[in-house]
Parts: C-alpha cells; sequence; structure tokens
C-alpha cells in the first residue's frame, strides 16, 4: 500500500532501534547492561512518594475527564510559582502551556513558528531536532561541536548559520552529552540572536529560540544552569522554554511537561497540542500542582535522586578514566547534569576475534554489546557521523552496582581487539 512521502522518509529513533535489538538478546537470555535509553528503572528511582499519593488521591476524587487544552489553572499557577521560586523568570499562567510531557511542547513549537523550507539550526549531537525538522518540512542546519568544548555549541559555531534561519534550538543540560552551556557561552549565544533579530524589518518573522532544560534541576558540583531570558531579559519575546517534571522527578511516565514563552506563540501551541490531543492526563496535573509547591519535598527528592545519579556517572567516569590511564583508546568528560555520561571507545579498524572489521561507531557499540554486555548509543544517533567513535552512557536505569561491575567487562572486550 502507497502511504505518504512523509510517512515513507521518516527515519525512525536509532535509539529505540538499539533498545529493540538489546531487549531481544535479553530475550535470548543474555544480560546486557543498559545504558541507552533516557529514562530510569522506577524500580531503582521512584517518583516522589508525595506524588504518587497526590496521583492516588486524585483519580479517587475522580479527576479524570479532559482537563483544560493549556492545562488547569491550579497546574499552570504552580508552575508559574516554580519558574519564579527556582529560576526568578516572570511567568504568568496565560503564557504557560502543559502538555504530555516534553515531546510534544517541542514538536507544536516547531509547528507554531517554522513553515516548510525554513531554516532550523541545532548542534550536533543533540536530540530528536533532526526529526521535528523532518516532520515540519524544515531546512536542518545541523551544526556540528567538537569533544573540546563539550559538545556544546559555541557563538562562533553558530554565528555562520543565523542569517535567515528561523529558529535556533538548544538545549543545557544537553541530551545526550551531560554537558551545560556556561554563562559567558550563552551569553554570546543570546547576543547573536539579538543582533540578528535587529536586522529584521517590520513584519520579518523573527528567529525564535527554542531552549529546553528538561534537564535544569539536575546538575551537579559547581555547574550552574543558565537560562537565555534571566541573561538577557530583551530575549523573551522570542525565546520558547521546554520544562517539565519527567527527569526531576523520575516521572517519565507520569507525563507532565510544560513549556512557557510569549503568550501569542503559546496560544498558537495550545491550539495545535489540542488538535493532537497530547494532554497531560488531569489526574497527574492535578496531583503535580500540588506537588510543586512543597519545597520541602521537592528539595529532598531533589538532593537525593541528584547524589545518587551523581555517584553513578562519577563511578562510570573514573572507570573509563583509569581504562585511559591504562593505556586504552578511550576517554569521558566529567559529569555536569542530567543523567548522561560521554564516553570516546576510538576502537574503529579494529578486527574482532571473529575476524569482523569494526568500521564505525555502530560497530563499535555492538561489539560491546556482545562481548561485555553493555549497551552505549553512538552520537550519530543524534546528528554526527558514523565516524564520531562518542557515546551516550545514560544511568537511570542502572545501579551503581551495576555501574561499577561492567568497566572490567569493557576492559575484557577491548583487550580482544
Amino acid at each position: 500500500m502507497q502511504a505518504s512521502t512523509l510517512a515513507q522518509n521518516l527515519r525512525g529513533s536509532e535509539i529505540i532501534k538499539i533498545a529493540g535489538e538489546i531487549n531481544e538478546l535479553k530475550r535470548q537470555g543474555q544480560n546486557i547492561a543498559n545504558l541507552t535509553i533516557g529514562d530510569y528503572d522506577s524500580n531503582i528511582y521512584p517518583i516522589p512518594a508525595e506524588l504518587k499519593q497526590g496521583i492516588i488521591e486524585a483519580y479517587n476524587n475522580n479527576q479524570t475527564n479532559y482537563p483544560p487544552a493549556d492545562g488547569v489553572l491550579v497546574l499552570r499557577e504552580s508552575v508559574s510559582s516554580f519558574l519564579k521560586s527556582r529560576y526568578d523568570l516572570e511567568y504568568s499562567s496565560k503564557q504557560i502551556l502543559i502538555s504530555g510531557g516534553s515531546r510534544p511542547l517541542i514538536y507544536s513549537t516547531f509547528l507554531a513558528v517554522v513553515d516548510p523550507g525554513d531554516k532550523v539550526v541545532f548542534p550536533a549531537p543533540s536530540w530528536n531536532n533532526n526529526h521535528y525538522c523532518d516532520l515540519t518540512g524544515a531546512e536542518a542546519c545541523i551544526v556540528q561541536t567538537t569533544p573540546e568544548h563539550n559538545f556544546m555549541p559555541t557563538a562562533d559555531d553558530l554565528h555562520p548559520h543565523l542569517k535567515g534561519a528561523t529558529l535556533l534550538a538548544l538545549c543545557s543540560p544537553l541530551n545526550p552529552t551531560g554537558t551545560m552551556f556556561s554563562k559567558k557561552d550563552l551569553e554570546e549565544i543570546c547576543d547573536l540572536v539579538i543582533a540578528e533579530n535587529k536586522t529584521r524589518g517590520p513584519g520579518k518573522k523573527p528567529l525564535y529560540f527554542l531552549y529546553d532544560q528538561i534537564y535544569s534541576q539536575l546538575t551537579f558540583g559547581d555547574n550552574v544552569h543558565y537560562n537565555p531570558v534571566s541573561l538577557r531579559p530583551e530575549l523573551k519575546d522570542y525565546v520558547i522554554f521546554i520544562d517539565g517534571a519527567s527527569k526531576c522527578f523520575a516521572a517519565t511516565g507520569v507525563r507532565v511537561g510544560w513549556g512557557f514563552g510569549p503568550e501569542g506563540i503559546i496560544n498558537n501551541m495550545k491550539a495545535i497540542v489540542g488538535h493532537m490531543g497530547a494532554w497531560s492526563p488531569k489526574a497527574e496535573q492535578v496531583a503535580m500542582a500540588k506537588y510543586i509547591m512543597d519545597d520541602n519535598s521537592v528539595d529532598t527528592y531533589l538532593g537525593d535522586l541528584k547524589s545518587k545519579i551523581q555517584a553513578s556517572l562519577t563511578a562510570l567516569h573514573e572507570g573509563f578514566q583509569q581504562l585511559k590511564a591504562d593505556g586504552f583508546k578511550v576517554d569521558s568528560i566529567a559529569p555536569m547534569g542530567a543523567i548522561y555520561l560521554t564516553i570516546k571507545v576510538d576502537y574503529t579498524g579494529k578486527t574482532t576475534t571473529d575476524g569482523d572489521l569494526l568500521k564505525n561507531s555502530a560497530d563499535i557499540n555492538f561489539y560491546l554489546i556482545k562481548e561485555a554486555g553493555v549497551a552505549f548509543v553512538p552520537f550519530s544517533a543524534f546528528g554526527t557521523d558514523d565516524d564520531v567513535n562518542w557515546f551516550r552512557a545514560s544511568v537511570g536505569a542502572s545501579t551503581l552496582n551495576d555501574i561499577k561491575a561492567m568497566i572490567p567487562r569493557i576492559k575484557t572486550a577491548l583487550c580482544k581487539l
């Protein structure tokens, strides 16, 4: 049967494809440490007890009908207060949109501001921007980044590409790297957006700035999260924020995301999300509204979650640094935020004991799955070339002991090459 051109050409998720192959190996009895999906094992990292109880109470109180298209008012008001207390950002309930996680918010941002053929600028590696360009018929302008700058784009990287662009899509802490913008670097990027918009006359579409900060509550050590509007208030009319509860409360399946930005754009996104039916469930919204106003519970939960995630990321980082010190062709970037570690396994051109040549990062990954029982995601799944031998390691579905146990297996596998 003949499908649409879009359906025929749309690429599936490379991460889900890898995960599917891992699950098949698990069904065959193999024990694979799966560091691929950006999710939590809810048996290791359950959602906050107060939030869980609030959801149960909301269902018991029959909060099961359609929510308003932009989200229940009490949640939008709570998010407004949360943004003020956590980021010192002033957004009214009318400038906030609730949806079923952050994906509909990102997609509706693209649909609200990008016309077919418009240029969208984003870095590689980054999550899913290429697919949203495919869905909207946008011209994807992919800006390659480097390990020397923690795979975060700089103003110098972006400057040649912003002329005439409709959307700049950035994320910090970044999925897939777990790295973050410094204040200086983000300020310089903000200044580029301001300068570009000053060149556009009346009636011209501005350069909008999508800023995904879904991991902003998960930062470690001295690393500080910055956002464009706090640094440059004059950008408030152009920045659309993506945020929510999925990552900071290990609540990926609860499906409560919030976007906020210029009221006119948020209203357009509201209509789009409404037509998609991509609402967050009403009971979960009601419970979240109450939970995020409980500062003590939120701070206690975040403190515990962050300490456990940081311990796992640090153990993996230190394990790779020890392998590097032992002479193996590996590396890693110190964890800064999110649930990800950026690691390097530079073994293209090597031959396995079975005589197979490792031609690219995907080959390396599947070799480690087979020989070490460890699965990562190559950065090629996030827009880089296949010969970039850097990978995302997601620790949300593994225990600290799991992380420590995999390092010797990786060492053994690399010794066989």
